[in-house]
């Protein structure tokens, strides 16, 4: 059974490579490079240094010898392997994390290829300096775990192989796999780097991603992310693999196609995405077009990077520089700075390199020089003594701090340790049995999901449920100088266990903006914010982000997108931008209209009042019987009720003074002005009663004029009766007559019969009017006739005014004009009819005689 299953396991692998074709034929570099320690458990690496480069070799004739592929380092991936030789150290050392057994580790470099990535996962599988897959009959190939590389095309050729031996890979990077990642979801990235934008409010964005799986992954999964939330695209642009590098021509045409999108574009902010050496291939692509392209100049962005790339470059480009970059925003994996690692850094010595083949490379490359035994006679080159200082280098060369990078390595050894250390085993550890082994793996990814510890940073480590680490994301802030060293700052944090809203934090008077913004925030929008009141139209043919602002019509708000009305309790606020509550308005005494309609009210009832008084203290004298004391007393009090129901005007509107103020004021005002034509009435009688055989003298009596009077007004009150039984007056709400009021008004039920008892009003006052003009050169004692015709002039000429003021006016003012018509009518009548008599009783008592009066008659 045991053999048989060796031989599937040998079958299926050879199928699997197989199918991927070239990508698994054992390419065997110039000198396969590794890192070596043995220990009872080994973990296992695939890093990424560097790149070979070769010339191109048409097969027309013999290659010459320049033409062998030639590693091209990245300095600063070095740091990687420092950080895995410093956790198992650091573990060996330590009494606590598996005391009777040691760890080491293997370390291959993948050369960001897939043809040696498959072959160094292979040689991870077999006995150390033989590549013989699925053999292993020594202590030699006791690999627990694995460790893959930061760029996920690398990782995924890895998972491969690995799933079929079920031993658990440890991912720096991001990755989609069905293993375990040091840094959480790549999605959960990219709401990170969403947050930043929306927090600085940058709408108008560029894209920059590798041109392979992993880009494609990246834009389908952000372009619907980030367009939800209301950013856009100004541009999407692939940077190409490294396989494009030594073909200048293609190199050319694509690094000049994102330059000038880069300086032209209006987005001020770039989100660059890729594997780790993506900066240095983009530094690549700029440093050529500034070569080739001199009309224009790249200006400022504020650049910002997901967690798996680095601000690295090739040895090749030490002095290019990195000014673009000031100012750049990246999420780097939340970490500490190690006790220890910068001494064991400092310790590294190129001159024993035992068990490390990338240590002199590294260092030759890093530092320009050579050693003595590498270099050639016939070329004059920097000798290297091996105490070259790591901390001169460059910042994009290498770093004495740790990165991000580093630290998940770090914590990556650390977790398998710990779940070693926690796994009991019922049977020597060096069994070679592939069962039993498999049983180890599997206990291993049991308790690799469980494991949670504090590392020596004394930061936690644990993972979730999907096999990713739980942990969040630091901002970084990157200042780049003249002398190519660079700082960068921590100036904020997402916190992916903080709730919903409050996961960026983020210090905006610590981050320094690259110089072209003039250390002010950058605005990226493709047009800028539309003015309260405006609403936006998007331009044809355009994203969303690029649009024209039109003015909102009035009595509408803008919602940023649209003009919308307030609803009707509300109105918009000046600037048209939100809404406002209306008040509740109504003509009270407390305000000053309210008030100066009152005063002058109660003012002329107070003087209705003295008038008759002073009529019925005289009421034996012959002025007050010569105008018919019940007239004169009747005319008087309904002018007195005239005054007072203007007062039901003010006021809160209830139901019962709804009810009054009309009807009660129209049936007063009847009286008055039958009163007025029974008086006018009388004056033609009597003067026609005096004539020679006259027949008039019958029609002076008392009687006739309260005839007049009580006819006249009992048609009034028909009609409000009828007015009231139908549709009586009500309290109302006005919402639409005052933009910015609720009037709380009387509403007057039917239209038709309100104007039904104004015009009959109107009726009697024409009659009034006409009958005392026709008459107001009769003879009459004290010009009664001319009295009443001026009095009805004024009545008449207050009430045509009041017609169109009223229809005119809204809200409180409608109120006020018609108290100001009754109080002016009312007042016309009294002052004209009353005040000549009263200026004769009160001061020209002489006058008010029998003599007088038929003097004056004659």
């Amino acid at each position: 059974m045991v053999l048989l299953e060796v031989l599937l396991l040998v079958l299926f692998s050879q199928s699997v490579c197989l199918a991927r074709i070239l990508k698994c034929s054992f390419w065997e570099p110039p000198f396969p490079l590794q890192a070596y320690l043995p220990g009872d458990f080994l973990i296992g690496s695939i890093t990424f240094h560097g790149l070979f480069i070769s010339h191109a070799i048409t097969f027309t004739e013999e290659p010459p010898p320049d033409s062998v592929k030639k590693l091209i380092m990245v300095p600063k991936n070095y740091q990687h392997l420092l950080a895995l030789t410093f956790a198992v150290k650091e573990i060996n050392e330590s009494p606590h994390i598996l005391p009777n057994h040691t760890l080491g580790f293997r370390v291959y470099d993948s050369y960001a290829n897939a043809r040696t990535t498959c072959q160094a996962t292979l040689r991870l599988l077999s006995v150390k300096e033989r590549l013989v897959p699925n053999y292993a009959c020594s202590i030699h190939n006791n690999v627990i775990a694995i460790i893959g590389a930061l760029d996920s095309e690398v990782s995924l050729n890895m998972a491969i192989f690995l799933d079929i031996y079920k031993i658990p890979q440890k991912t720096k990077g991001p990755e989609r796999l069905p293993f375990y990642q040091m840094v959480p979801d790549e999605t959960l990235q990219y709401e990170g780097i969403l947050s930043l934008l929306l927090h600085f409010s940058w709408t108008w964005i560029g894209l920059v991603f590798m041109d392979n799986d992993n880009g494609e992954r990246f834009l389908q999964t952000v372009f619907p992310m980030f367009s939800k939330r209301g950013v856009c695209f100004a541009f999407t642009k692939k940077l190409p693999p490294h396989t494009y590098i030594t073909n200048i021509n293609v190199m050319l045409e694509r690094g000049a196609k994102i330059y000038d999108k880069l300086v032209n574009s209006k987005a001020n902010v770039v989100v660059a995405h890729g594997e780790s050496y993506s900066i240095a291939i983009f530094r690549w692509l700029t440093y050529i077009s500034e070569l080739n392209i001199m009309t224009s100049k790249l200006k400022g962005k504020v650049w910002i990077a997901s967690a798996q790339m680095d601000f690295n470059a090739f040895v090749y480009q030490r002095d290019w520089v990195t000014g673009i970059f000031h100012g750049s925003l990246t999420l780097r994996i939340c970490s500490n700075d190690l006790p220890g690692f910068k001494l064991f850094e400092e310790s590294r010595n190129p001159l024993s390199t035992k068990g490390d083949d990338f240590l002199r490379i590294f260092w030759q490359q890093a530092f320009g020089c050579r050693f003595p035994a590498s270099v050639m006679n016939e070329v004059e080159e920097k000798i290297c003594t091996g105490k070259e200082r790591l901390e001169s280098l460059p910042g994009d060369f290498f770093e004495m701090s740790m990165t991000g990078h580093s630290y998940s390595i770090y914590n990556a050894v650390c977790a398998v340790a710990h779940a070693m250390h926690a796994i009991t085993f019922p049977f020597m550890l060096h069994c070679i049995l592939i069962n039993i082994l498999v049983s180890i793996f599997n206990q291993l990814h049991q308790f690799l999901r469980g494991v949670s510890f504090n590392n020596s940073a004394r930061n936690k480590v644990s993972f979730s449920g999907k096999g990713e680490v739980v942990s969040g994301f630091d901002v970084i802030n990157w200042k780049f100088f003249s002398n190519e060293s660079f700082l960068h700052m921590k100036v904020g944090m997402f916190d992916l266990q903080a709730s919903p809203g409050q996961t960026l934090t983020i210090d905006e008077e610590a981050i320094t903006w690259h110089h072209w913004f003039n250390q002010t925030r950058p605005l990226s929008v493709c047009t800028k914010s539309c003015r309260p009141g405006s609403s936006k139209k998007v331009k044809e043919g355009e994203p969303y982000c690029c649009y024209n602002c039109i003015t909102c019509p009035a009595g509408k708000i803008s919602n940023m997108n649209d003009c919308n009305p307030c609803s009707d309790t509300e109105y918009p606020s000046k600037n048209q931008d939100f809404c406002l509550p209306k008040t509740i308005t109504f003509l009270s005494y407390e305000e000053a209209l309210g008030l100066s309609l009152a005063i002058p009210a109660l003012a002329f009832s107070f003087i209705t009042v003295l008038v008759l008084a002073v009529f019925v203290k005289n009421h034996r004298t012959p002025i007050v019987k010569a105008n018919n004391q019940k007239l004169t007393y009747t005319l008087l009090s309904s002018l007195l009720l005239c005054f007072l129901c203007s007062l039901l005007f003010i006021g809160e509107p209830q139901k019962l003074t709804c009810l009054l103020r009309q009807t009660a004021f129209v049936i007063i005002f009847s009286v008055a002005l039958s009163s007025v034509l029974a008086k006018t009435l009388l004056v033609i009688l009597a003067f026609m009663a005096t004539q020679p055989g006259a027949r008039m003298r019958k029609w002076l009596g008392k009687e006739k004029a309260s005839a007049i009077v009580l006819c006249c007004s009992l048609i009034q009150a028909g009609i409000c009766s009828v007015w009231l039984g139908t549709s009586p007056p009500f309290p109302d709400v006005d919402l639409f007559s005052m933009a910015t009021e609720i009037i709380l008004e009387c509403n007057e039920g039917s239209v038709i019969m309100f104007y039904c008892a104004l015009g009959y009003m109107g009726l009697l006052a024409t009659i009034s009017f006409t009958v005392a003009f026709l008459s107001r050169k009769l003879p009459s004692s004290f010009n009664e006739a001319k009295f009443i015709t001026f009095s009805m002039l004024v009545f008449c000429s207050v009430w045509i005014s009041f017609v169109p003021s009223y229809l005119s006016t809204k809200g409180k003012s409608m109120v006020a004009v018609e108290i100001f018509s009754i109080l002016a009518s009312s007042a016309g009548l009294l002052c004209c009819i009353f005040l000549p008599k009263c200026y004769i009783i009160v001061l020209r008592p002489e006058q008010n005689n029998k003599e007088q009066l038929i003097r004056r008659k004659h």
